[in-house]
């Protein structure tokens, strides 16, 4: 078996959380399960809590586990088979706001009982209800102080800083960066494959029960980095004539979008993930051509050669390598 000079596309995997609402299905056409809410669409996946599986032919049913470990070179352009793929691309249905939360960085994720990478991401607003808020770290001056005494108070949103996102915007949160994303909003994100989140706020929400979501104050006192200060929202930079445009830049990860109608090249020799959360289009690659739907997601193999994306009108695709 050898990899294939192309793409290749896996399942979605849902994840349900109270807050999920709808739009994976109605806007962005994933099958999800009959039964439960659905709020996260994880599309390109390799870490021990889940695995992407093939949904094509030719290595249908097998994990991106099993392809990194048969072919690391040509999948991801590192030589361990043991190598996790570094990134994760997934889908956020926001039905309600999202807790408040921060990610460690790489250092301290080492540091778990668990080991896991350090969580660096990036969101791309896809849709967003009118009113819509999201918050991106903590208020110019707030120190840790100030930031426990609102706490315990119940009071946190006090001290967040709040973004008022249009569709086509993007925020970039570091780790160790305080967040939530608010009711209202699609998102696609961007960010290190790992599933270490330490919650400061639940917006004082209880169950049926009147039982609270479990805190971890005290690990996330310790992971936050209260020089950041307020995010916003991120610039454009064109890249040359190649048609994309850079949003993310960070040592983890870039991410560019391109907007249609336009084409634009993929180049080969290291592995990239490609989702359209808008529109659709075409991708090609000599003779073989591949039909783009919207919320379709793309892993690019580093064996792959150079692409041609061919993007409809009012369509936008985001590259990720």
């Amino acid at each position: 078996m050898i990899i294939p000079d192309h793409p290749l596309r896996f399942q979605p995997i849902f994840r349900s959380y109270i807050w999920g609402g709808k739009r994976l299905a109605t806007e962005l056409g994933k099958t999800t399960p009959d039964d439960g809410i659905w709020a996260e669409s994880w599309e390109i996946v390799d870490h021990r809590e889940a695995e992407s599986v093939v949904c094509e032919v030719e290595f249908e049913g097998k994990s991106i586990r099993q392809l990194i470990s048969d072919f690391p070179e040509e999948m991801t352009g590192h030589p361990s088979p043991t190598e996790r793929l570094p990134l994760l691309l997934k889908y956020l249905d926001c039905d309600r706001v999202l807790s408040v939360q921060v990610h460690p960085d790489d250092s301290y994720g080492a540091t778990m009982p668990i080991p896991d990478r350090g969580k660096t991401e990036a969101w791309y607003v896809i849709e967003a209800a009118p009113g819509a808020v999201l918050y991106a770290g903590l208020k110019q001056g707030v120190n840790r102080t100030e930031l426990a005494r609102a706490i315990a108070a119940g009071e946190t949103e006090s001290c967040l800083h709040i973004l008022y996102p249009k569709a086509g915007d993007c925020v970039f949160i570091p780790a160790g960066t305080v967040h939530a994303l608010g009711a209202g909003l699609l998102v696609a994100e961007m960010q290190q494959s790992s599933d270490c989140t330490f919650r400061l706020f639940d917006w004082n929400r209880v169950d049926k029960d009147g039982k609270s979501r479990e805190l971890h104050i005290e690990q996330a006192m310790e992971v936050i980095d209260f020089e950041r200060g307020p995010r916003s929202f991120c610039t454009r930079t064109e890249l040359g004539s190649s048609g994309w445009s850079r949003l993310v830049e960070c040592d983890k990860f870039c991410l560019d979008e391109a907007v249609g109608p336009k084409s634009v090249q993929i180049a080969g020799g290291r592995f990239a993930i490609l989702t359209v959360p808008k529109g659709g289009g075409r991708l090609r690659s000599g003779n073989h051509n591949w039909k783009l739907e919207r919320g379709e997601s793309l892993f690019i193999p580093a064996a792959c050669s150079e692409l041609t994306l061919e993007l409809d009108s009012d369509s936008v695709a985001l590259l990720a390598r």
